[in-house]
C-alpha cells in the first residue's frame, strides 16, 4: 500500500486528528501559554478563537458521524474564511502564528479529503466550479453541492460578520511617556500585569533594568498594552505611580505590587485597587493618562509590536532591535550591557 492509498483509507481519524489540533492551538491561543497578543477578531461579537473551537467539533462531529460529504462542505466553506483572515492579517502586517497554525490544519484536512472531481462530459463552466470537488448534503445525499460555492459562501460570510482590531484602545492627545535615566539609549518594555509570561519574567527583568539604570546605560521607558480588559485601569494607575514624583526605585516598587495584585485578582475596581496599593505602600498622585496613553499607541505602531512580553533596544551602537519571549528579552539585555558603553 503506497502513501496516498494509506491517507485514502485512514481520513476520518486522521481528520479528527487534525480538528483536535486545531482546538488544542485554539486553545493555546487563549491561554496564553508563550506570548500574549493583542490581535483580536470576533464573528457576530462571539471570540474567534471561541467560533474556531466550535467548528472544529462540528469537523469532529460529522467525521466520527460518518457524514463525510458534510465535513467536506464545512471544511470548503472554512478555506473561504481563513482566506479573508489571512488577507486581514497581511494587509495590517500582524501575523498570528497560532492563527496560522490553525489555518494549516485546516487546509490539511481539505487536501487530506479531496475527491477528484469527474471531468468526462462536462462543459468548462462545470469544470471550473467543480474544480474543488463535490459533496453530497448531509442526511440528504440525492443532492451535491460543489465545494468552490461552499468556498466563496464562507469568504462572504466572514467579510460581512468578522470585527478585528490589531491596536488596542488607548487614546487622545500626545504625551511624553514617563522615562527614567539618562543613558544615549533606551529600553522599551512592552508588558501587562495580567499576562501569565509578563508576571513570569517581571522578577527577573528588575535587577536587570536596575543595572541599565544604575550604570547609565539607557533611558527605561515602559509601556502597558491593553490585552486583558483590566489592564487599563492597572496602567492608569502605574502613571499615577509615576506622577507622584518619586525615583526609579519607586516606580519599580509600583509595577512589583501591581503585577503581584493583578496575579491575585484581588482589585477588579478602581476602588479595591487604589486600596491595595496604599495597603503596599505604593505613593500615587492622579492625572488625566489619556494623552500618554495616546503616545504608547504610537510606540506600539511604531515598533510594530504583536504581543507581550517584548522589548525594544535602541542601541546607539548596534541600532533598533525588538525581542519577544522572556529568554529572548533577558539574552539581549544582558548582550546590551556588556557592550561597551557610548559616549
Amino acid at each position: 500500500m503506497n502513501a496516498f492509498a494509506w491517507l485514502k483509507s485512514n481520513r476520518r481519524p486522521l481528520t479528527v486528528l487534525l480538528a483536535a489540533a486545531g482546538i488544542a492551538i485554539m486553545l493555546l491561543y487563549t491561554y496564553c501559554d508563550t506570548a500574549c497578543s493583542y490581535l483580536k477578531g470576533d464573528i457576530l461579537g462571539i471570540d474567534l478563537k471561541v467560533v474556531g473551537i466550535v467548528y472544529m467539533l462540528l469537523i469532529i462531529g460529522l467525521t466520527v458521524g460518518g457524514e463525510m460529504g458534510g465535513t467536506r462542505m464545512l471544511l470548503a466553506s472554512g478555506l473561504g474564511v481563513e482566506a479573508h483572515l489571512v488577507y486581514f492579517q497581511h494587509k495590517e502586517d500582524v501575523y498570528c502564528p497560532f492563527c496560522l497554525a490553525f489555518a494549516a490544519t485546516l487546509i490539511t484536512s481539505f487536501l487530506l479529503n479531496h475527491e477528484k472531481p469527474a471531468t468526462a462530459d462536462r462543459s468548462l463552466k462545470d469544470r471550473l466550479i467543480g474544480i474543488f470537488g463535490e459533496a453530497e448534503v448531509p442526511f440528504y445525499r440525492k443532492a451535491r453541492v460543489p465545494l468552490l460555492l461552499m468556498a466563496v459562501l464562507g469568504y462572504i460570510f466572514i467579510t460581512l460578520t468578522f470585527s478585528g482590531s490589531v491596536t488596542p484602545a488607548y487614546g487622545a492627545d500626545k504625551s511624553p511617556v514617563p522615562s527614567f535615566g539618562k543613558g544615549p539609549c533606551q529600553v522599551i518594555v512592552f508588558t501587562d500585569y495580567f499576562c501569565p509570561p509578563c508576571q513570569g519574567l517581571e522578577p527577573n527583568l528588575e535587577p536587570v533594568l536596575e543595572q541599565i539604570h544604575a550604570r547609565g546605560r539607557a533611558q527605561i521607558v515602559f509601556v502597558d498594552m491593553p490585552i486583558y480588559k483590566e489592564t487599563p485601569l492597572y496602567a492608569r494607575y502605574y502613571l499615577y505611580a509615576a506622577n507622584a514624583g518619586g525615583g526609579f526605585k519607586d516606580v519599580m516598587d509600583a509595577r512589583r505590587a501591581l503585577f503581584a495584585i493583578a496575579r491575585g485578582k484581588t482589585a477588579k475596581d478602581e476602588e479595591s485597587l487604589a486600596k491595595a496599593l496604599k495597603e503596599k505602600g505604593i505613593a500615587f498622585k492622579p492625572y488625566d493618562p489619556k494623552p500618554v496613553f495616546n503616545a504608547w499607541n504610537d510606540l506600539i505602531r511604531q515598533h510594530r509590536v504583536q504581543g507581550t512580553p517584548s522589548c525594544v533596544i535602541n542601541d546607539c551602537r548596534a541600532g533598533i532591535s525588538r525581542h519577544t519571549g522572556g529568554d529572548d528579552i533577558l539574552q539581549a539585555l544582558s548582550r546590551f550591557m556588556m557592550r561597551p558603553k557610548s559616549s
